[in-house]
């Protein structure tokens, strides 16, 4: 009987043929573990070796005692101080139009003539009304008269007659006609006075037609021509828009509620414009208003600063942006605001001591703070940190600020003296 093939892997195993080659794979298996270790060791040692080669450099700027200056920032339009819609109470069509834009004027002067001929003849037929009027209580007067006359000869008969004569219905009669004479004449001046109040409308009217300035200034806008139809119906159309005095302007800024709390009437301030980007106008707070407007979610509260437009060069409309000076500190500390900011790097040094040794570094361990967290970071706005190299290594120095104008910090107190170096900043090795 012949020995299947099966049979030979079992009858060298019995043998001990195949123990040399497995031998061999684990051998191999294990050179290549080796290899890999040795391989990421060598890594190791390469990026801390690397790393510690790199030498921090740090941005360092002095502490220096000046002056502070706090400002608001703020943007607005600038406004006429009074401004005035002139429009007609009247409808009809413009005769003429007296003036133009940027015209001067003066308080009553014409500015634009409506057509009158309507106008006129509606007087002319008031004065007739009130002419008739007054005919009439001259006849009512006479009626008056007449039987006043009467009466007075009917009393005089009947007491020569003793009472005989007239009779008691005729004095009635006469003493009724003497009273409806009165009324009568009485109706009349009521109606005479009605028609020269229509006939004094109509002249005023009249005198309306001619559309004339309320106060001195200059005009703005002009919104009507010759021959324009002018409605005045629910309401007035505006015809001119009239500024009081371009040489005094209002400037009306938003200013928003993070820095409202700065700002008081009397405030100076600066501010510039597009149309003059070299140049800078000063202006004054005449009024920080209560009421508030939000806009896309920001609420700003309207602030008005009056400004002297004597050259003429600032223009009604215009877009300004204002500095107002809240604040004013002299012969104070002053630190950059970059030191207030500067938080100190990972110290590695304490991660390597801490790392158990080089194989450690090879596993996974828990993550570093991050910078801001510590020492440099605090909860009060007030109490500060600021760090200055010492011994070649960082150390830091707890101040109070005070005010602040976004470039530089006052320091109210802390153990800091003019000219003192302190960082802001790292400028060369690892961040």
């Amino acid at each position: 009987m012949k020995p299947t093939a099966s049979s030979k892997p079992d009858i060298a195993d019995t043998l001990g043929l195949l123990r040399p080659q497995r031998r061999s794979r684990r051998l191999k298996q294990y050179l290549v573990l080796s290899l890999a270790i040795i391989v990421a060791i060598i890594v190791v040692v390469a990026v801390r070796t690397r790393n510690d080669s790199d030498v921090r450099q740090y941005k360092t700027e002095e502490v220096r005692r000046g002056d502070l200056t706090v400002v608001v920032t703020a943007t607005g339009t600038l406004q006429p101080k009074n401004k005035v819609d002139v429009g007609c109470e009247l409808s009809g069509t413009v005769k003429s139009v007296e003036v133009d834009y940027n015209s001067r004027v003066k308080t009553g002067q014409v500015l634009a003539r409506l057509d009158t001929s309507k106008l006129e003849a509606t007087i002319t037929q008031s004065r007739a009304a009130l002419e008739s009027a007054k005919a009439k209580v001259l006849e009512a007067r006479a009626t008056v008269a007449e039987t006043k006359a009467k009466l007075a000869q009917l009393q005089k008969v009947r007491e020569l007659s003793n009472g005989k004569v007239p009779s008691q219905s005729d004095m009635d009669a006469a003493v009724a006609a003497f009273d409806r004479a009165k009324a009568d004449t009485a109706n009349c001046e009521a109606a005479t006075l009605q028609a020269q109040a229509t006939l004094q409308a109509n002249e005023i009217d009249l005198f309306k037609s001619s559309i004339r300035s309320p106060i001195n200034g200059i005009v703005l806008t002009r919104s009507v021509d010759p021959g324009q139809t002018v409605a005045a119906a629910m309401t007035t159309p505006v015809l001119f828009t009239i500024a009081e005095d371009l040489a005094q302007m209002d400037l009306h800024v938003n200013v928003d509620e993070a820095d409202v709390g700065k700002i008081r009437e009397g405030q100076k301030s600066t501010f510039s414009v597009a149309g003059y980007p070299n140049r800078t106008f000063a202006a004054q707070i005449t009024q920080a208003r209560f009421g508030s407007s939000i806009t896309s979610g920001v609420v700003t509260y309207e602030t008005v600063l009056k400004v002297n437009n004597s050259d003429l060069a600032l223009r009604p409309g215009m877009t300004a942006t204002a500095d107002i000076v809240v604040e004013m500190v002299k012969n104070v500390l002053l630190v950059p605001g970059a030191a207030l900011r500067f938080a100190p790097p990972v110290q590695e040094e304490t991660a390597k001591k801490s790392s158990g040794g080089l194989i450690a570094a090879l596993l996974p361990h828990p993550p570093q703070p991050t910078p801001g967290q510590g020492d440099g970071a605090t909860t009060n706005k007030a109490q500060q940190k600021v760090w200055v190299m010492k011994a070649g290594k960082l150390s830091p120095i707890p101040i109070t600020v005070g005010s602040s104008s976004g470039g530089m910090t006052e320091v109210v107190a802390g153990d800091i003296q003019d000219g003192m170096a302190i960082v802001v900043d790292i400028v060369g090795g690892t961040k």
